[in-house]
């Protein structure tokens, strides 16, 4: 049942055009600085090491893609609550 999900939804990119990209890259792009760090530092020694780092580039990334808004601003207001 899985395969044919995944089969029905390969095409998605030609039923929706301009709003499903046909490829992954953009997202390979944005992991791209999360797998260096992890490669140049030999990954984490402590489960909560990698996972703060997870949880700071998740809120760094979204309040980059959203347009307008101040990265530091975000870090702060997250960090507040």
């Amino acid at each position: 049942m899985k395969f044919r999900r995944a089969r029905d939804q390969l095409l998605t990119f030609a039923a929706y055009p301009g709003l499903v990209e046909p490829t992954n890259n953009g997202c390979e792009r944005a992991l791209r600085p999360a797998v260096i760090q992890r490669k140049v530092t030999n990954g984490y020694r402590a489960m909560w090491a990698a996972e703060g780092e997870a949880d700071i580039r998740t809120v760094v990334d979204t309040a980059r893609l959203r347009s307008g808004t101040n990265t530091f601003q975000t870090i702060l207001k997250t960090v507040s609550i």
